[in-house]
């Protein structure tokens, strides 16, 4: 019994060490606070996948009652050891990217145009920020070839497991 909450406390204590280091890397001020707008691309370094929607439920849950513009690390650590404690928002396994690159794929050349690419991304689904849609373009295109080579970009994309 004594050695499963010396587990448990290890876990957390790793967690805790890992969103603090991640918390710290955007607190320009070192005053323990992050603006809002960092907190999304915070999430993500920690392996969680949220949608929009789940964003704004987190942030809801740790702003100000009147909002700064500015998200607190008191605040934001317990929330987070939370969401990683319970295995929230996870990424999507490799083999359903793989699965859904193909479906988008019709001829089966292993690749996707950027042109393709931009017509998914702006037409189809959750709608995509124009900043969005240029790190996932200059993170997928191969520059000479100007196409998506889907395994190797899912292979890039693909997070550790904690």
């Amino acid at each position: 019994m004594a050695e499963e909450k010396e587990a448990a406390e290890a876990l957390v204590s790793d967690l805790q060490k890992r969103i603090t280091e991640a918390f710290e890397v955007f607190d320009h001020e070192n005053n323990k606070t992050v603006d809002v707008r960092e907190i999304g691309t915070i999430i993500r370094s920690l392996g969680c996948c949220p949608t929009e929607g789940e964003l704004h439920d987190m942030l809801a849950e740790v702003e100000e009652e009147e909002p700064t513009g500015y998200i607190r690390f008191e605040k934001f650590l317990p929330m987070m050891t939370k969401v990683l404690l319970e295995r929230r928002y996870r990424p999507i396994p490799e083999d359903v990217l793989l699965r859904a690159f193909e479906v988008l794929d019709e001829k089966n050349k292993g690749f996707l145009t950027k042109d393709e690419l931009l017509k998914y991304m702006t037409e189809e689904g959750e709608p995509f920020t124009q900043e969005e849609i240029e790190e996932m373009i200059s993170a997928s295109v191969h520059p000479d070839k100007n196409i998506v080579p889907y395994k190797e970009y899912i292979a890039m994309m693909v997070v550790e497991d904690y």
